[in-house]
């Protein structure tokens, strides 16, 4: 007997909003964009950090790595089936 999957049936779903990259994502993105405007805004304290805007560099590194997150969790979904079988149950004849 050939066991059916989600997918084959075609019932299936994406995990959206609740997949954990969108939200790694955005509050790096979030994060991200606070600290490149404190660098371009803010008191840069250059002497600390021996002539370099920290702020600013980290976040806009915060933002990049933030955007690809967001675009993996785009390109490459998390197919989530809407029914789960029980793992006992391997698709063969019930007993």
């Amino acid at each position: 007997m050939a066991d059916t999957t989600a997918e084959q049936s075609g019932r299936t779903h994406t995990a959206g909003a609740l997949d954990i990259r969108n939200i790694i994502g955005g509050l790096l993105g979030a994060y991200g964009l606070i600290l490149t405007l404190m660098g371009l805004f803010g008191d840069k304290e250059l002497d600390k950090t021996g002539d370099v805007n920290a702020n600013l560099w980290a976040g806009i590194a915060l933002l990049v790595v933030g955007a690809v997150f967001l675009v993996w969790a785009r390109l490459r979904p998390v197919v989530v089936p809407e029914h789960v079988s029980d793992p006992d149950h391997r698709g063969g004849p019930s007993h």
